[in-house]
């Protein structure tokens, strides 16, 4: 297994170790004590799954505290544009993003801390995504910030995306500010 940093501390790229022969592929997905010494903490409590056609977009979803959670993501099917934007008031990459592609052929994931915003789109015809949650889905922590908001000036692969009327609907990070997460107490 190989971790990678990115640009932003605490968010990082994993490439699981693939056994692959004549019958097919093996790997782990997680592996809780192996992942917790590269900094990617447990114990998640939820799992997800999503599937989307060629030019959904959803995000930029996130949970504040006292529910903010750590994401595990990972594309089992298809190619995405993975993304994770910090929004957490203080933090020195407050606004700053990483995106990185994700399929079900590199088997690539990507760590996003609690504090970060995150979206994804898909790029093949459609794509299934599975992700790991540190903490448990909760409708009054939840936030949604624009997809387009100038001040995080994320570069989209796509440029009409398909989104729901929630995130159609979001406000940007300056409609926001004070409802973010103060890094002191996030990190």
């Amino acid at each position: 297994m190989k971790v990678l940093p990115t640009e932003i501390p605490g968010v990082v790229i994993i490439e699981p170790e693939v056994h692959r022969d004549e019958r097919g592929f093996f790997l782990e997905t997680f592996h809780q004590r192996r992942y917790s010494t590269y900094g990617i903490p447990g114990p998640f409590v939820q799992d997800n799954h999503s599937f989307s056609l060629r030019g959904t977009l959803r995000g930029l979803h996130a949970q504040l505290p006292p529910r903010a959670q750590g994401k595990l993501v990972r594309a089992v099917d298809g190619e995405m544009f993975d993304v994770a934007v910090d929004i957490r008031r203080g933090s020195p990459t407050f606004a700053r993003w990483v995106g990185v592609v994700l399929s079900g052929e590199s088997f690539r994931q990507l760590y996003i801390p609690p504090g970060f915003a995150h979206g994804f789109c898909a790029l093949s015809e459609n794509v299934r995504v599975e992700y790991k949650c540190t903490d448990f889905y909760d409708r009054l922590c939840e936030l949604t910030i624009a997809w387009n908001d100038p001040a995080i000036g994320i570069e989209w692969p796509i440029e009409a995306p398909s989104l729901s009327a929630k995130d159609a609907a979001a406000p940007g990070l300056a409609e926001i500010s004070a409802q973010l997460p103060d890094f002191k107490l996030i990190r």
